[in-house]
């Protein structure tokens, strides 16, 4: 079914005790390495979408959730389907480490920011992380 409005959705750059991010890699962006979030359902808040698709696709939850970034990705090459989102990503705190991936993940790796930035990582995502790495007041 052809898409005929844009898709908000939310991401989240999990940073967890150690200071290191969570990435995963995922099947639907070519096997590329990806900050977990999805789509906005109607009547929820973004920060309950934020929470909620974290849960379904790491099993983490998250804490301390800061505004970072809005993006747009239009009829990307990396992507699966034809789509236009909206991105609204966050950052946000984590006390776990024990993952389980849902069938959006095939890997995930926990990893600094400069070795983040040597994996194959999405295009919209290396954007996040690079302004996170910028951003003052960043957990380290």
């Amino acid at each position: 079914m052809p898409q005929h409005f844009p898709e908000p959705t939310v991401g989240a750059l999990i940073v967890n005790p150690e200071g290191k991010i969570f990435l995963m890699a995922s099947p639907m962006w070519k096997g590329k390495y990806v900050i977990p979030g999805g789509h906005v359902e109607l009547g929820e808040t973004l920060e309950h979408a934020l929470k909620r698709e974290v849960k379904e696709e790491t099993g983490l939850d998250i804490f301390d959730i800061k505004f970072l970034a809005f993006l747009e990705f239009i009829y990307g090459r990396d992507f699966e389907e034809r789509k236009h989102f909206i991105f609204f990503d966050y950052t946000c705190k984590t006390k776990g480490t024990r993952v389980r991936l849902n069938e959006e993940g095939t890997d995930f790796v926990w990893v600094t920011v400069e070795e983040a930035l040597r994996l194959p990582v999405e295009s919209n995502t290396r954007e996040i992380i690079v302004r996170y790495a910028n951003s003052p007041g960043k957990v380290l």
